[in-house]
Parts: structure tokens; sequence; C-alpha cells
């Protein structure tokens, strides 16, 4: 019911009657390969491509800092002894082959070739061509852990078909995961703030269109009389929508008589409105068309006569409806 043996610098046990596997006296649990990549894949599904190569680099890389300080303990691993230790200790737990190929002592440089690794088996299994990233993350976890320094790595070569082992140097680093999670939200708050920026404006462009469309209507209420409402404040580009709609519409009805209609504006009319007012009378009349002001506000009304456009030379009428009949009585007709 009980079973130990060494391989390499490792220990195992195993206790049926406990349920308890060892690795080095610290509990371990067994995966398939292809449970792991369930599980990667499921991470990829859930979180995107670019967040689950982020997950899976902090999760080597802390996983590794825990390894290597535990064994930091248990063996005293320094520069004199990581090598063989290294390649005796990840062989047995099912992790491939690595290897420290080249070190720098005084600088703490490492170049590990690491073959056949289970992360490189698992995006085989597929052929995803998927390129390693926890594995190469671990190891810098692990190198941290054990001279209490922050490593990081660069890939210079993948495993594949043309190269036999994957090719990876490992150096001092102000790079951290903690760093690396901050630049992810950072990127990923301005993509965002980005996707926002874009549908402001999408709507926006459709709100001023809609504005556009609304905000200078012709409206033909009876033959030859054209109404135009004015409403709200007018600047510079809904002036030039107002008399370019206008006059491009008006000869299309035939017009004989324009009134604009007043009464949207109430008491808000700015001098440039005034000034827009008289252009759009003058232009009409060009056209052979008489303009008639209606809904005549008394306010308004004392606000025309301060303006220093002379709007006093169109009819002003009170409401609407008496601008229709004093067109229709001008062009000889009326309402029976």
């Amino acid at each position: 019911m009980k079973k130990q043996i060494t391989v390499g610098d490792v220990e195992l046990k195993w206790d049926l009657e406990t349920g308890e596997v060892l690795f080095e006296d610290g509990d371990v649990v067994l995966f398939w390969i292809s449970a792991m990549e369930t599980f990667f894949d499921s991470i990829r599904e859930i979180s995107g491509t670019e967040a689950t190569k982020l997950v899976l680099e902090t999760t080597g890389f802390r996983q590794g800092v825990i390894v290597g300080e535990g064994f930091l303990d248990r063996k005293n691993i320094n520069t004199s002894n990581v090598v063989q230790w290294m390649s005796n200790t990840y062989a047995p737990a099912g992790w491939g082959k690595v290897k420290i190929v080249k070190m720098d002592e005084e600088a703490k440089h490492f170049t590990l070739h690491i073959q056949d690794d289970w992360e490189y088996k698992m995006n085989q299994q597929k052929q995803k061509g998927l390129e390693g990233i926890f594995v190469p993350s671990h190891y810098a976890g692990v190198l941290t852990g054990l001279f209490g320094m922050n490593f990081w790595y660069t890939t210079i070569q993948y495993q594949n078909d043309e190269n036999p082992y994957s090719i990876v140097e490992y150096y001092p680093s102000e790079v951290t995961v903690q760093s690396n999670i901050h630049e992810m939200s950072r990127k990923q708050e301005a993509m965002q703030i980005k996707e926002l920026e874009r549908m402001v404006d999408d709507k926006t462009k459709m709100l001023q269109s809609l504005v556009k469309e609304l905000s200078s209507p012709i409206i033909p209420v009876l033959e030859k009389i054209v109404v135009v409402p004015m409403i709200g404040s007018y600047d510079e580009d809904r002036s030039e929508d107002l008399i370019f709609n206008t006059l491009s519409e008006l000869p299309k009805h035939q017009a004989q008589y324009l009134l604009l209609d007043l009464t949207g504006l109430h008491k808000h009319i700015s001098e440039h409105t005034a000034m827009l007012i008289d252009k759009l009378g003058a232009a009409a009349r060009l056209l052979g068309i008489e303009t008639i002001l209606v809904g005549v506000s008394p306010e308004l009304a004392m606000v025309i006569t301060q303006s220093k456009s002379n709007l006093r030379k169109f009819e002003c009428l009170q409401s609407l409806q008496h601008g229709v009949y004093y067109a229709l009585g001008k062009s000889g007709r009326e309402i029976v």
C-alpha cells in the first residue's frame, strides 16, 4: 500500500491508504497532458488569446517562484549545483528535458535548452502550432525563487520540426508579472476607451445627420405656399444648411410665398440669427418669392426692433394661420 522510489535527485512516495502522492515530501497531483490541454483551451475560450498568454505567463512564473523557494530551503541551491539540480528534478516530474547550457555566474545570466516539455507535447497533439508560454515563464520564476532577485526571459528559438529544442535566455530584469498585468489592463482600458470614442463618434454623426434633416424642413402647406419652421439656435453650419436646403427646395414646390415660422425661437434670437433671416429673405426675393415672418410674439417683436438687421421690411404676423390667410389673400385666393 506504500511505495517509495528515488528518480534522479527526487524522492517519490505513494500511500494508497491515505491517497497521498509526495514529490520531495510535497503533495502533488498527476494529470494527463490531454487534461491540461482542456484546461488551457477553457482559459483561452473564456479570456481570449491575448489575455490567455498573460494568464499562462503569470501562473507559470508564480508557480516557479514557489518551486524555487521551496528547493532553496531543502537543498541550498546555488550556481554550483543549479545545473545538475534542474535537470534531475524536472525530468522525473514529466517536464521533459531541460538543461542549463550556458551560465554567467557574475551577471546571473542563464541559457536553457528545453526539449519535449509537456506544454510542447500538448500543443503538438492537435498540431495547433502554439508556442510555449507557461514552461519558459515557469523557469523564470524558479530562478527568481532560487536567487532572490527577479528574473525574466527571452525565447531565442522554439522547438518545432526544424529545431530539436527551445533556447531560452534568463537574466535579472525589472520586468515583473505585476507590471505585465498592469500594462495589459491599461491596454484593455485604452481599447475600451477607443471603442467608446468610436461609438460616440458614430452616434454623434448620426445625430448630426438627423438634426440636419430636422432643423430645416420644407413644408408645402398649400399650393405655392411653403413653411420653414426655425427652431433653437443657429451656428454657422446650421445656418448654411438652412439656406442651402430652403433655396434648393423652393423651386421644386413652385413657391411664391415663404413663411418663416419663428415660434420655435422664442426670445432666443441672436444677432447672427437675425442676419440669417435677413439673408434668407433676400435670397428668396431674388427667386421671386416673398418672405413672411410668422409666429412673432410680443417678446420676439421687441428683440427684432432692437436688432441691427432690418427685419421690419418683412411682413410680420402673429401666427402661422394668419400668415397662410395673408398669403392666400395676396394671391387672390381664400379658404371656403
